[in-house]
């Protein structure tokens, strides 16, 4: 149960650089492994960090015996404070498995847990909440070099989030530690699932409505705002990226390409993210970092029409979730004309032009929010529907799965 791109602590997992268009891109397809805890797609989140309990797969830590410090985790020491998570969650279920490890969904107990022992960098966990996400990852014996960039990338989200709080970002919110020696916990909120394991069940006769993609647009447009009135950019705003929670609320996750600006010097260089939600104008030379999240957003409000992303190449007639390299005289500074442009209203197109625009006309996120398309989105019950339709399908699709293997 995880998308195509895994992130942990919003590290992303894919190695090669995904702007470079030298591989194919592979976004999320849906899951069809089950849990007894709330599925899990992708996450990145309300997060905390554990180091080190061994631990077998499908089953609860283990205390090492040794404490030895693992050099990796050095830059991560004035986030990391002393708290057995053993002593705090229980019923730990594998639910999904990544290139560096598995994540787990565990329950939190009803007792009171343990105080005056955290960090001061640590957000409570919510009363409400029953279940978290773990995320083990294993750590070599000596240092590892593509380990230690990811070990950076997670330094540079906790160092920019650590002071930002809203219901519409998954932030990354302290460290824990045990015996510092062959892996890395990190504690995250349970997510439902991204935006992108729900695009992919259209394939199996999901309905999205305009009214829908309007309310995601919503969400993520409310987190982008806030985000720009801190001078945040978060630079890979995309499917894959926007996560949404058991109650319906889009989260915005993955700060490793994020970066702050001042008012006064919001430009920036460098082309990051994945290429067919990034803004022309990254790949041309100094940009500004404010503008680039909005034209994202365009590109996502487009996929969720297509079911794919926009100048995407599939790499079959009949493939949904993997693209081929894009080149240049496929990638432009306008949409692809929409299959079905009859389909939206004048609202939705009107909206796409906005995202579309040159970096010096498009609006900030604050201005689209008051745009046609945006106030005429659905509630959130409608969105919880979608969800519960989400969670039948899959449960189908492995009925449908386990019969076909039994008659093989």
């Amino acid at each position: 149960m995880v998308s195509a791109t895994d992130t942990f602590g919003g590290v992303d997992e894919e190695s090669e650089d995904e702007t470079a268009g030298e591989s194919p891109y592979a976004r999320s397809a849906p899951s069809r492994k089950s849990s007894v805890a709330p599925s899990l797609r992708s996450v990145a989140s309300q997060s905390q960090l554990w180091s080190p309990i061994t631990s077998s797969p499908r089953t609860g830590p283990q205390i090492p015996s040794a404490t030895v410090p693992h050099p990796l985790l050095a830059p991560l020491r004035t986030f990391i404070s002393p708290i057995d998570p053993s002593t705090r969650f229980t019923d730990l279920v594998e639910i999904a498995e990544g290139e560096s490890g598995s994540v787990y969904a565990a329950r939190i107990p009803q007792e009171p847990l343990p105080s005056g022992h955290g960090s001061a960098m640590e957000r409570p966990i919510p009363a409400e909440m029953s279940h978290v996400a773990i995320k083990r990852i294993v750590l070599p014996p000596a240092s590892s070099s593509l380990l230690s960039i990811k070990i950076a990338s997670l330094l540079h989200e906790l160092t920019l989030l650590k002071n930002l709080e809203h219901e519409h970002i998954l932030l990354l919110d302290g460290v824990t530690a045990v015996a510092l020696d062959t892996s890395l916990w990190i504690r995250m909120e349970l997510m439902e699932r991204s935006l992108a394991d729900v695009i992919a069940l259209v394939a199996e006769g999901l309905a999205l409505q305009e009214r829908m993609v309007g309310r995601f647009t919503s969400d993520v447009l409310v987190g982008l705002d806030y985000l720009q009135k801190q001078y945040i950019a978060h630079r890979d705003v995309r499917s894959d990226n926007l996560l949404l929670n058991a109650a319906g609320v889009v989260k915005i996750a993955d700060f490793s390409n994020a970066i702050r600006v001042t008012k006064n010097s919001p430009m920036v260089t460098g082309a990051v993210g994945v290429i067919y939600w990034q803004a022309p104008e990254m790949r041309a030379g100094p940009y500004d970092a404010l503008k680039v999240d909005v034209w994202s957003v365009g590109a996502t409000v487009w996929e969720l029409a297509e079911t794919v992303p926009p100048f995407s190449i599939p790499a079959s007639p009949s493939s949904q979730t993997t693209f081929l390299p894009p080149n240049s005289k496929h990638l432009g500074s306008q949409w692809p004309p929409l299959s079905h442009p009859e389909h939206y209203s004048k609202g939705f197109h009107e909206f796409l032009r906005l995202c579309g625009a040159d970096a010096a006309a498009r609006p900030y996120a604050e201005e689209l929010l008051n745009t046609q398309f945006i106030r005429n989105a659905c509630g959130r019950a409608v969105i919880r529907q979608v969800l519960t339709q989400c969670r039948s399908m899959e449960e189908a699709m492995v009925a449908r799965d386990s019969a076909a293997s039994q008659h093989s």
